[in-house]
């Protein structure tokens, strides 16, 4: 189902053109990253979609409801946390969940224990939050956002400043609500190894436009049908090169294997057919393309064009 949808998006401040006729969408039970460097207008975007910023041109609905028009019941579908949680220094972790609790309607302590026990901070919700680290404080903004149970979270650069142990508890909470409890989540970031690992599909932004999208998971019948390179590793690379060549024109010998683009539907017959040459196989490598190959290919080629 689609969750956040945004439809031809466009923010002027001062004369200036912040975002650029963007569309974008986020469905339920997944994960979208939005990924660009900083000052590409990402935070723009979220706070857009928080009713935080006028719309200058463009839509933004929530779970079918206009930011715009409908604003409380599509913030009722929402929870977000744009830059740092807002938390109080002085009170304790619980305390906080509870002040943000009273809030909303129908929330009631065993609500919040669960929120607690999802986040893995029960061991430390009745100390003060001034003596949190940087991570326990973005659990409790997460556990904050959870609250009201919203279909759609949004989070702005929520792993800046995170320590490594404190990325992955961060990547684990979150595919566990994507992926288990069905939860749509849109978040932004620049660190582009943290958002393959986290995401399945990637929106790329740069100078207020949206210029990439990428699936980070493709689906196995589409897999077979795209050109990766792989490195045959035999006994006898002259001969191993000479077959492929005759198959596909872009091969050559490299770091003791022979490298081919190929589909991956056709190396079973090409394996079958170098062992009748009796030509033994020690291993056949697939090179994946790197989300930051992709990123800097599109944002070069963006910029070449903009030139």
């Amino acid at each position: 189902m689609e969750l956040l949808k945004i439809e031809n998006l466009t923010k002027i401040i001062k004369k200036r053109k912040i975002l650029d006729n963007i569309s974008l969408t986020v469905n339920s039970g997944e994960i979208v990253g939005f990924l660009g460097p900083n000052g590409a207008g990402k935070t723009t975007t979220i706070k857009m979609a928080l009713g935080l910023f006028s719309i200058t041109k463009g839509r933004i609905t929530i779970c079918g409801h206009d930011v715009t028009n409908d604003f409380e019941n599509a913030m009722k579908n929402v929870g977000g946390i744009v830059e740092n949680p807002d938390l109080y220094q002085r009170m304790t972790g619980r305390e906080n969940l509870e002040y943000f609790a009273s809030m909303h309607e129908g929330i009631n302590k065993e609500n919040i224990d669960g929120i607690i026990e999802l986040v893995k901070m029960k061991e430390r919700i009745n100390d003060k939050v001034k003596t949190y680290s940087l991570g326990m404080r973005q659990r409790i903004g997460i556990a904050q956002a959870l609250l009201h149970n919203p279909r759609l979270l949004i989070l702005d650069e929520p792993t800046n400043g995170l320590d490594p142990l404190g990325i992955k508890e961060l990547r684990d909470l979150l595919k566990y609500l994507s992926h288990e409890v069905g939860v749509g989540v849109f978040i932004s970031s620049h660190l582009l190894s943290e958002m393959e690992l986290m995401c399945d599909r990637i929106y790329i932004i740069d100078n207020g436009v949206i210029i990439g999208e990428k699936s980070i998971h493709q689906e196995e019948e589409t897999v077979e049908e795209i050109e990766y390179e792989y490195t045959f590793v035999t006994d006898n690379n002259e001969k191993t090169l000479a077959y492929l060549s005759s198959l596909h024109a872009d091969c050559k010998i490299e770091n003791g294997g022979v490298n081919v683009a190929m589909k991956r539907s056709e190396i079973p017959d090409i394996i079958v057919r170098l062992v009748q040459d009796n030509i033994r196989i020690y291993a056949v490598n697939q090179k994946h393309r790197t989300l930051e190959q992709d990123f800097l290919s599109i944002t070069t080629g963006s910029k070449t064009q903009i030139r």
